[in-house]
Order: C-alpha cells, then structure tokens, then sequence
C-alpha cells in the first residue's frame, strides 16, 4: 500500500498563558473587531443626493464612499494608492520587525485567537482538550463539540455577515436579512464568509498561514540579519536540563514555550517559516525564569545580528538602529511618498470632469451637401452637492460646427453627484481645412455656464477626421 500525498494534520491545543504580548494581543483583538464591525453603522452627512454612511463601497452607482472622501470610478488609482501603501506598508513591518502582521493584527490570527479562547471555555485548558480530543465519543463530548461549534458559528457569522454592510446601507441591509427579504446576493456572500471563517479558523488555523498564505515565502526576502525577530538565545540556554545540573544553561526543557505556540513549532529550532512571531514564547518562558530565579530574555524579541555580538560578549546594539536602516528607511520614504501623491491628488482634483469617446463607426460622415460630420460621446461628471449648468466649447480651426443632440445649445444641466451622457455632432463645411483634410486636433472645453469670467473647469485633447483619413 502506497503512502499517502498528504500527511493528515495534527491537532495544536495551545496552552493559556498570561503576559505582556498576550496582553497585546487582546487588546488588539478588540480594536480591530470593534472597528471592522462598527464602521458600517458610522454616520456621515453627505446632503440629500447621497448616503450618509461613513464607509460605502456603492457597487451599483460605481462609487467608493470614505468618510468625507467621495471616489468615483475614474479615479480607481485613489484606491491603487492605498493599496499600495498597503503593501509597502507590509514590507516595512516585515523588514523591520518580522510578521508582526502576522502575529497580531492579521484576521486570520485575530479569528483564531477569538475561536481559542472560546475552546478553552467550554472545553477547559490544553490537558483537557487533549484528553477530550482522545476520547470516545461520550456524551460530555458531544455537547462540548456541538455547542462550541455554536459558539464559532455565531462568531463566523458575525465576522463574516459584517461584510456585506459594508456594500449597502446597513439599517435598511439588516432589516431586510432580519425580514429575509435581502438580497440573494447578501445571503450568498454571508454563507461564504461565514462558512470559510469557521473552517478557517476552527479546522485548518496554522494550516492556512503555512500553506495557503503567500507571505511566509515573501518575508524571507524581506528579512535580513537585522530584522528584530522572536529568537531563542541558545548560547544562554544550552545544553539544557534540570536546574539542579550546576553545567546546565537557562533552559530546563519544560516545553512551555512549545505549549503556547499556536503554530505548534519549538521557537529553540531557529528560526522557520510558520513563526509568526506573535511572543507568546516570550511571555511563557518568561514566566519560566521569573519561576526558577533566572533573567527573563531567554527567548525575546531581537535581530540575528545582536544574538552574534551577545554571544560573544557584548551587548545588542540600540533597537532605534535596527529600525532605522537603509531598508526600513528605503519603505518609508516609499510609502510617505505614495501617500503625499495622494493627498495631492485629493486636493487637487475638479469637481467637473470631461471624457471624450469619439464614434468610431464610421469615423466620419459626408451629408448631402458634401458636408463632412463627426460624432462623439461626451461623459460629463458633476462630482459637487449642486446641480450645475456647464457650456461647451471647442478650440479648434475655423468651419467647424457645434450640435449637441437633443438641445437647442451647448449649455448643458448635470445633477449634482452625476454623470451626463450626451453626444455632440461636430459639422465642417465643404472645402473647409478640416473637411478636405485628414486628421485636425481640437480641443474640448467645459465651462461653468454661471460664471462670467467663463474659466475653464475640464479640457480634453480630440481629433477631428476629415475625408482625408
């Protein structure tokens, strides 16, 4: 019988333990969950014509709502930006700190604790679970498994349903679910959510770090000697054994730090791949000096290279030079910079944008009169809270003659918060430069119809196609 592919996975029961990374973690638990939960429910007065949630992403108007910030579907590279000063933002983590990431904020990691610490309620600590895990299927079994499989699927869907507040107006979202008039596409996407958080972070947790997740190839080209990292000092530690061995280091072999870790991994190893470097390691063995009457640090946060100068002696170098480095720096600059574009970007954009599409079938037509006629679609954004009046004009050569469709003018009304689609007809007489010629480059300006100095707001660059082309 051939060996299988796959080895089958071996459940982690991490241990309790109490701390000041622990401590972290908690509170950055309820941070990110409090914020991811509640930003659906913020308020934002943004006048009658829009909503007033504070974060929208409102597929069916094509537009992204955030806080005061309104960013339409031409200005997708706002979003590009923070995406990108998302990732640069995870390269300079990573490169100064490991996956810090990874250890505290990521959700996964915020799930999985939160499912954690309802198993070792109901289920009792990591002896308990293990004897548990161990035994037939009793009663005392069945009831502990089915109501903390309630309990994680009450979290999954809170965690997961809380999504789709995000892509609609949650009051009225949340009545209709309550009412089960929502959406099928709401109910499909909290079944998915829901179902995959609660496989996720009850069934596969470390699996998915490890195996799904990209980052822990990624980080080692992050990460250098450096990096300030979770590490065991094993110059301080080594050989290991009871305290009663006058030749023995810090490290009694009490496992502690091995029982915590919720990726199951030894931290006296090295460093590995699945280290997500959240320090609970450090809390455990930490307990475990404070216990024996030896210095806490044995396991710690430090770099590669400091570990080579304590063992030989000397002292780590000042944590601010570890941060502060070309790299580090190199992200910075980097991700400030990527921000300040966007800033700019910001506080400089119009209200009123222009987009031109000339039709292209055919490129042009010859009238009757030998006149010859091109056609192009205007898109006229109003991005302001006031319905606007704005009046084309066309820079271009002599003979050529404006019509837009539908109107007697080239004034044109855009409500307030929309786009306008008209199409414009431009004529050039017989005989004229841009009829007899081939290609004739114009210019279209939007002017505001109500301000007499007649500025410009909006200007795009056209061609005009004679019989030439």
């Amino acid at each position: 019988m051939s060996e299988p592919l796959y080895a089958p996975r071996t459940p982690i029961f991490p241990r309790r333990v109490s701390g000041a990374f622990r401590t972290a973690k908690w509170w950055i638990m309820a941070v990110t969950l409090g914020i991811y939960l509640l930003t659906p429910w913020l308020r934002w007065d943004r006048g009658s014509n829009l909503p007033d949630q504070a974060v929208l992403v409102d597929i069916a108007n094509r537009r992204f709502f955030l806080f005061a910030i309104q960013i339409w579907p031409h200005e997708f590279y706002l979003v590009a930006g923070l995406l990108i000063m998302a990732g640069l933002g995870l390269f300079l983590f990573t490169s100064a700190a490991g996956r810090v990431w990874c250890g505290y904020a990521c959700p996964q990691t915020v799930w999985t604790d939160l499912f954690l610490l309802v198993e070792r309620h109901i289920e009792g600590d990591r002896n308990a679970q293990i004897r548990l895990h161990r035994q037939a299927w009793t009663a005392e079994k069945v009831w502990k498994r089915l109501l903390k499989w309630i309990c994680w699927a009450v979290i999954s869907l809170l965690t997961g349903g809380g999504w789709v507040f995000y892509f609609a107006d949650a009051p009225a979202l949340l009545h209709d679910l309550v009412t089960l008039t929502a959406h099928p596409v709401a109910w499909m996407t909290i079944l998915v959510l829901t179902g995959t958080t609660f496989i996720f972070a009850g069934f596969m947790r470390e699996q998915i770090c490890i195996y799904a997740c990209p980052w822990p190839r990624i980080q080692a080209a992050l990460m250098d000697e450096d990096t300030i990292t979770v590490a065991y000092r094993d110059w301080r530690g080594e050989p290991r054994g009871k305290r009663s061995e006058t030749t023995r280091g810090d490290c009694i072999d009490c496992m502690a730090c091995v029982n915590v870790c919720p990726m199951g991994i030894d931290i006296r190893d090295g460093q590995q791949m699945a280290c997500i470097t959240c320090g609970l390691c450090i809390d455990a063995c930490d307990d475990t000096m404070d216990r024996i009457g030896r210095p806490r640090g044995l396991i710690g946060y430090l770099a590669l290279s400091d570990e080579r100068l304590e063992r030989a002696g000397g002292g780590p170098n000042p944590v601010w030079t570890r941060l502060f480095r070309p790299r580090t720096s190199l992200y910075a600059a980097l991700w400030a910079g990527v921000g300040a574009a966007l800033i700019a970007a910001l506080l400089l954009r119009s209200e009123v944008d222009l987009a031109v599409s000339p039709v292209r079938n055919p490129l042009f037509v010859t009238l009757s009169d030998g006149s010859i006629r091109n056609a192009y679609e205007l898109r006229l954004r109003n991005m302001s809270g006031d319905d606007r009046w704005l009046r084309l004009a066309i820079d271009g050569p002599a003979g050529l003659q404006p019509s837009v469709e539908g109107t007697g003018g080239l004034d044109i009304l855009v409500a307030a918060n929309a786009t306008g689609l008209v199409r414009l007809y431009l004529t050039a007489a017989p005989g004229s430069e841009p009829a007899a010629g081939a290609l004739t480059d114009l210019e279209f300006r939007l002017q505001d119809a109500g301000d007499p100095k007649g500025g410009s707001v909006a200007a795009v660059k056209a061609a005009f196609h004679g019989s030439g082309s």
